[in-house]
């Protein structure tokens, strides 16, 4: 047992950190730039690197969203999205309407949020699932980067999302709030390995 796990297991008091904090920590350096966290709860948590199928994905979804979406809603890659004072995560996109500025993006205002997952599929289906929708974000897709996935997860009820659906690369996949022009077919990406 590493001491880690002694302390976590001793019951002691923790002590959480604001959206505040921590943005204030990485401005005077006690988080360094390339340092990747989420904060969930008062809870730090580190965020693994970046393969390079994650980072391809990304890139395709970019351009194509980049040339079709409609003039009054935008999307926004790796933003801060508080969730709460003691709440962000950085999804991989948010979609929400142009006419709400970013320092104002609250859960209410995301029509979409997009996860794509290599190394941490299993942390962004279950526990991080589960928090997007006990904020009430009405639909999430977590892009399994192994096996060209979209995980489509609607209607959050009570912390749980009440449906969530596989969809295979060939299929395409259309978002529920955000404009028709989102929808996305991840056999028509690019990804260099002969799948699109």
């Amino acid at each position: 047992m590493n001491v880690r796990a002694i302390i976590e297991n001793a019951g002691l008091p923790r002590r959480g950190f604001t959206v505040k904090e921590v943005e204030r920590m990485s401005e005077v350096g006690l988080l360094r730039a390339e340092e990747r966290v989420e904060l969930i709860g008062g809870e730090l948590i580190p965020m693994n690197a970046r393969g390079i199928r994650h980072e391809t994905l990304k890139l395709e979804i970019m351009l194509r969203w980049g040339r079709l979406h409609p003039a009054d809603t935008v999307f926004i890659p790796e933003t801060t999205f508080r969730l709460s004072d003691d709440t962000f995560f950085e999804p991989d996109f948010l979609v929400f309407r142009r006419s709400v500025a970013i320092r104002d993006l609250r859960a209410s205002f995301a029509l979409l949020a997009v996860e794509i997952s290599d190394s941490s599929l299993g942390f962004d289906l279950g526990p991080k699932a589960l928090v997007y929708a006990h904020f009430g974000i009405r639909e999430l897709w977590v892009i399994d980067a192994s096996t060209n996935t979209i995980h489509v997860h609607r209607e959050p009820v009570d912390g749980h999302y009440q449906s969530i659906t596989p969809w295979p690369a060939e299929d395409l996949v259309a978002p529920a709030f955000a404009p028709a022009k989102f929808a996305l077919r991840l056999a028509d990406l690019d990804l260099g390995d002969g799948s699109g």
